[in-house]
């Protein structure tokens, strides 16, 4: 495996995947103890329409993502607390309104759109330096901010009842909640696409809810088997010339169905 490393590009793919880890690791946890998986999907294909106003405007795909990731995280946090909109309504109205405008944006834009396969399903092998530093940059982010509410996301994440009435406020660290989680889309794309970041936001941190209830336990496992899951799918799409992403992500749902199986057989 290591002779791989004597590639420059596959070195910036491995710091990509651990750095990709770190984000879906923690954050996944949060989505997963919370039950807003679906909202995590809905925030990832909204960003498909700033990646689509970035090739109409001009500029990176990715600052577009983010914007649009951002938005419509915000969105939902809005349309949950201001209406009776129900969440599974709000995330698919987002989810198909980012599609569609990322297919028109596109459609609009002068010329071919070269790269626009590997948003949709990951490029881990194409991920230049910059990217890496802007990666890094979200993480520490995400890290700064789960450290300093770590106890409010505890509470709304377990019983947001007994947090609202110990006076947790539960509106703001859910949007707050929701923009981490928009952060972490958008460092994942660049790894397994729109289209399977919820896999990754979601297969590490279940398996680590089968091991452990606490959520800092949780947090370090899911973090160290999405490492692994990264490391090692990006070895088997080298070796057996596989997209990389679609490798990532199918060796964490084979770790999950054998970690499941293990699990039932030794209880």
């Amino acid at each position: 495996m290591w002779e791989i490393l004597q590639y420059e590009f596959m070195r910036n793919a491995l710091a990509a995947g651990v750095l990709a880890s770190v984000a879906c690791g923690i954050i996944g946890v949060l989505i997963v103890v919370k039950k807003i998986v679906s909202i995590s999907g809905g925030i990832s294909h909204a960003a498909f329409g700033g990646i689509g106003l970035g090739y109409l405007m001009g500029f990176d795909p990715i600052l577009g993502a983010l914007f649009f990731a951002l938005a419509s995280a915000l969105g939902m946090g809005v349309l949950r607390e201001r209406t009776r909109l129900s969440e599974d309504a709000a995330v698919g109205i987002l989810w198909v309104t980012g599609m569609s405008l990322g297919v028109i944006f596109i459609g609009l834009a002068p010329g071919y759109a070269p790269d626009l396969f590997s948003y949709l399903f990951g490029s881990i092998l194409t991920v230049p330096f910059l990217d890496l530093v802007v990666m890094a940059a979200l993480d520490i982010v995400i890290l700064l901010v789960v450290f300093l509410l770590y106890e409010e996301f505890m509470a709304i994440s377990f019983d947001e009842s007994f947090a609202t009435a110990a006076g947790v406020p539960v509106g703001r660290i859910y949007m707050v909640l929701l923009s981490l989680v928009a952060l972490s889309v958008v460092v994942l794309i660049r790894i397994v696409g729109v289209i399977l970041v919820i896999a990754m936001l979601t297969v590490p941190a279940t398996i680590a809810w089968q091991f452990s209830h606490r959520l800092k336990e949780m947090m370090a496992i899911s973090v160290l088997v999405s490492a692994i899951f990264t490391t090692e799918g990006l070895w088997l799409s080298y070796v057996f010339d596989l997209a990389s992403g679609a490798t990532i992500v199918l060796v964490s749902v084979a770790t999950f169905v054998l970690s499941s199986a293990l699990k039932s057989l030794f209880k």
